[in-house]
């Protein structure tokens, strides 16, 4: 065993939230050390979860669309597609996004341990490295960002193989022919489009009665007709009595009402669980809450003053941008520095197919707030940039007052809707009237134009009412 090493901060995990945590740190001229489990920084958002799906969402996309605009010639699909082939530029991707990001920890000057990390106390902490030896490092500050693992239920059997995670999914050779998805949160509804659009027959089993429950039920009643457009089915409102590979050829899916699904595979995706198993937060004075997460205030402090927690394991909104921000604000508060204004109006995207983002409040909430509201609505087939590029299957929703003058919120469904959510988040902001929206100019042809169409519709909507 090694001396004990001091350092001014200590974060554990190198995803986006304690990556930015250690390089704020360093910032600030501390000396820093980032532990990272893996041999590569950049964690599961890196290599498991975000950067793999997307890639494989826009390389479906793509060929989709090719297909879709190549009328001259027949193409079609081979039976036997590789999923490696889907995702040509996924190594590419993934290793750039990885050199970046360890090129900004080293340019940095903060020090590296791989290994498992575990406390001894609340400032010791025990890094088992890959090579079996092991190094005890202490920190004045300790910053726990070591992100989340997909839930395995008790009742299923997941090998991987036949039965699949969100983390494993992706570790298919063969396109499958048919999948049952279990789930209908965000990694559900995302792969269970990504998969349905490449021609796969997926079904999807949850016990709520619409997948995506906490968005704006237009944009979930749209994502769901594109969805069986495209040969999806949505089964909401069950219960699995049992799933099980038959030994043979398909996984078989029981539910309490007697229905029986079979398919090819399974992709189970029914949350995630905060990684804490191996860290031994108790040796630190911490305990996990009920739901197995760590406890936090709004500077995500921990119950032990000096320890931080972030990202994943402190619950929702559980995304890689909120994650950032927090690790960036839970150092800034341990050092003493302004963080600036907390954050407003967080937008979030959902990489379905199509997209769904929102920002603000729900045509609900407003009635619930305010008593009513008003709502405009822009179709992208009404929008000359949403004929051009055939994505004429999206709405953008713009929520305002019952007087039809200030903005609340903004829903988008429909490609680009990641990207368009952020004029949206710019007008809560800054308090932008509706009729702003009226009053200026968007380039043409552009899909940012539905912006004015619904304020338009919400201005209209005034003017009867008066």
């Amino acid at each position: 065993m090694t001396d004990s090493s001091l350092f001014d901060l200590l974060v554990i995990g190198s995803g986006p939230a304690g990556q930015k945590a250690a390089i704020q740190g360093a910032k600030a001229g501390k000396r820093v050390a980032l532990i990272e489990q893996n041999r590569e920084v950049g964690g599961a958002c890196v290599y498991q979860g975000t950067i793999p799906s997307k890639t494989l969402r826009e390389s479906a996309l793509q060929m989709v669309k090719f297909l879709q605009a190549t009328d001259v010639f027949e193409f079609r699909m081979r039976d036997d597609v590789k999923i490696a082939s889907l995702m040509t530029r996924l190594d590419t991707v993934v290793r750039a996004h990885g050199a970046f990001m360890a090129e900004q920890v080293s340019r940095n000057g903060i020090e590296r341990f791989h290994g498992r990390a575990q406390f001894i106390s609340d400032r010791d902490i025990h890094v088992k490295g890959l090579d079996g030896t092991t190094t005890r490092i202490s920190g004045k500050t300790i910053v726990i960002a070591t992100g989340s693992r997909p839930r395995v239920p008790d009742h299923i059997p997941i090998d991987h193989e036949h039965i699949l995670d969100s983390d494993s999914i992706l570790s298919l050779v063969y396109l499958p022919k048919s999948l049952t998805v279990l789930g209908g949160g965000v990694i559900a509804s995302e792969y269970a489009s990504i998969f349905a659009l490449l021609g796969v027959q997926v079904t999807m089993i949850d016990t709520a009665d619409r997948p995506l429950k906490f968005l704006d039920q237009e944009l979930t009643k749209q994502f769901c007709e594109a969805f069986e457009k495209t040969g999806g089915r949505y089964r909401g409102e069950q219960r699995i009595q049992s799933a099980q590979w038959d030994g043979f050829s398909q996984v078989i899916t029981r539910l309490d009402n007697g229905a029986v699904f079979e398919s090819e595979k399974m992709l189970v995706a029914l949350g995630r669980v905060a990684n804490l198993d191996h860290l031994n937060i108790q040796a630190a004075g911490l305990a996990p809450t009920p739901r197995g997460l760590i406890a936090v205030n709004a500077h995500c402090q921990t119950t032990i003053p000096h320890i931080y927690a972030v990202g994943d394991v402190i619950g929702p909104p559980s995304l890689a941008s909120c994650s950032m921000e927090q690790g960036r604000r839970a150092v800034c508060h341990a050092l003493g520095l302004d963080s600036g204004e907390a954050p407003e109006h967080i937008p979030m995207g959902i990489y379905t197919i199509p997209e769904m983002s929102s920002v603000g409040l729900s045509e609900q909430e407003a009635v619930e707030k305010f008593g009513g509201a008003l709502i405009g609505r822009a179709r992208f087939h009404e929008i000359a940039r949403g004929q051009i590029s055939g994505m004429t299957n999206g709405l953008l929703k713009m929520v305002a007052d019952p007087n039809g003058e200030k903005l609340l919120g903004v829903h988008i469904v429909g490609e680009g809707a990641t990207e368009l959510i952020h004029i949206g988040q710019m007008g809560l902001l800054h308090n932008i009237a509706i009729d702003r929206f009226v009053d200026n100019i968007f380039n043409f042809p552009t899909l940012a134009e539905a912006y004015r169409v619904a304020a338009l519709d919400i201005a209209k909507q005034r003017k009867k009412k008066n």
